[in-house]
């Protein structure tokens, strides 16, 4: 590939994840949202979280107590509202735990 290709596809990449970023500062600035939808938007971190997880339970082949006790740590830690951050680092730390006891 060329340097111009290379460096046109950088750009283009920039641009679209920056602008669907920004969008929403800019459109709603200064606006208020209602509460319904203040808390839906409060809620989709950990669906996301959900979606990602929940195949992957599933999927485990060699022992499926590992995808379960995954997710009983992301469901527990969720659900006591740690922040998305921690309950995937809480969920690691547990299946290393569990890597480091069962294996």
């Amino acid at each position: 590939m060329e340097t111009s290709t290379i460096l046109f596809m950088i750009i283009g990449m920039g641009l679209v994840t920056y602008i669907p970023r920004m969008l929403p500062f800019v459109l709603f600035k200064g606006k208020e949202m209602p509460p319904f939808l203040q808390g839906v938007l409060k809620n989709i971190p950990y669906a996301t979280l959900g979606a990602l997880i929940f195949p992957g339970i599933l999927l485990i082949q060699e022992d499926i107590m590992f995808g379960v006790v995954g997710a009983l740590a992301a469901v527990t830690l969720a659900f006591i509202g740690a922040n998305v951050i921690f309950v995937v680092l809480g969920s690691i730390a547990v299946l290393s735990a569990y890597s480091f006891l069962f294996s």
